[in-house]
């Protein structure tokens, strides 16, 4: 029996499989190729198909206990990230959410979700270096949010209709994002 020499595309194939397989190795390869396909930022809904937010009595609580009802971020420009630690998309993200906080946080609310207990979020935070302000739902998910797919990130403008629903990892902190917000925050 004559066996023929492996190509090298053949083998390189075989590495990314085992290191895909390997749980060690799975989460850092799945958190960098994602990283690289969110470099391209997301896309505005058109202004004939927005939807309008119907502003339910969603409640939320931080991580320091504080509770926050979705009801009094009417009239304001809203950044909503659903997500989990355990998520490469969302792990991939969240630097550039971070670094679009620092600079929108006095002018967007910004309302990171997570149905992860406040300890697990914690030590993902401090271990990133992460300081944005995470929530715990402490009521069912309104209809106008699908939590079902994650990461999952909506902007809602100051007239309360969504202005971007992104599925999947993005660059949040892109110069397309920033133009939009300043956009909406000046109202027009």
């Amino acid at each position: 029996m004559k066996f023929k020499t492996p190509k090298k595309s053949d083998i390189i194939f075989l590495v990314i499989i085992v290191l895909l397989i390997v749980p060690q190795t799975r989460q850092p390869i799945q958190i960098a190729l994602h990283s690289v396909l969110s470099k391209l930022g997301p896309s505005v809904v058109k202004k004939e198909d927005r939807k309008e937010v119907s502003y339910s009595a969603w409640r939320l609580r931080d991580l320091n206990g504080k509770e926050l009802n979705f009801t009094n971020t009417k009239g304001k420009v809203v950044f909503i990230n659903l997500w989990a630690t355990w998520c490469p998309p969302c792990i991939a993200e969240f630097s550039t959410i971070q670094d679009l906080y620092n600079d929108y946080k006095n002018d967007v609310v910004f309302l990171l979700v997570s149905d992860e207990s406040p300890a697990t979020i914690k030590k993902f935070l401090n271990k990133k270096g992460y300081d944005i302000q995470v929530f715990n739902p402490l009521t069912k998910y309104p209809d106008d949010f699908n939590p079902r797919s994650i990461p999952r990130t909506y902007i809602i403008d100051k007239e309360g209709y969504i202005v971007v629903d992104k599925k999947g990892a993005a660059n949040w902190n892109s110069n397309a994002i920033r133009k939009q917000l300043d956009k909406m925050l000046k109202g027009s």
